[in-house]
C-alpha cells in the first residue's frame, strides 16, 4: 500500500463494518438493507428523505474491528467481542458482495491492512447501524457494529470526493 490509493468514491457513504463473534449471514443482510434504505440524504427542502439507493450513492466499505472496543474497564480497550479474522473476513466479503448485488458502485479497503482513510464529512452525518437491533426493543441500549458517513464533493477540487483508503 505505502501511499497508494486503494479505493476512492464520489458522493456516497463511507461504511465502516465491524464483525462480532456472534454475527452471521442474517446480520450482513440486515446491515446492508438498513444502510442502503435509510433516508439520510436531503431532499429539495433539506430534510432527510432520500436513501443511498434513490441517490445512486457510491459506497466505500472498510473493515473496522475497533468499533467493537470495550472501554468499560482499565485504560486499554478490549476487542474480545470482535470476530476472529477468519470469521470476520468471510462476513465482510459477504457484506461487500451484498452491497454490490444491489447495483450501487462499491469500493473497499484491504481487509486486515493498516490504512489511512480520508473523508469529507457532509453535514456532518454519522449514523450507527447494529444488526442486533432487529432483536431488541427500541428502548434497549445499542451495541454498535457498523457506521457510515455521508460524503460530499471536495470544495477544493470541485470534483466529487467521498474518501479514499491509502
Amino acid at each position: 500500500m505505502q501511499g497508494d490509493t486503494i479505493a476512492s468514491i464520489g458522493r456516497g457513504l463511507l461504511v465502516l463494518i465491524a464483525v462480532g463473534r456472534d454475527d452471521e449471514a442474517e446480520d450482513a443482510a440486515y446491515v446492508v438493507d438498513k444502510t442502503v434504505n435509510l433516508r439520510v440524504f436531503p431532499d429539495a427542502e433539506g430534510r432527510f428523505d432520500r436513501s443511498a439507493l434513490k441517490e445512486r450513492a457510491d459506497l466505500l466499505v472498510v473493515s473496522q474491528f475497533t468499533l467493537y472496543a470495550d472501554t468499560r474497564r482499565g485504560r486499554r480497550p478490549s476487542f474480545t467481542d470482535a470476530a476472529p479474522p477468519e470469521q470476520a473476513g468471510a462476513i465482510f466479503a459477504d457484506v461487500v458482495e451484498r452491497f454490490g448485488g444491489i447495483g450501487l458502485r462499491v469500493e473497499t479497503g484491504v481487509f486486515q491492512e493498516m490504512m489511512d482513510v480520508s473523508l469529507v464529512n457532509d453535514g456532518p452525518v454519522t449514523i450507527w447501524v447494529d444488526s442486533a437491533e432487529r432483536h431488541r426493543s427500541r428502548r434497549a441500549s445499542p451495541r454498535r457494529r457498523s457506521c457510515w458517513t455521508r460524503q460530499a464533493p471536495s470544495p477544493e477540487t470541485k470534483r466529487p470526493f467521498g474518501g479514499h483508503c491509502v
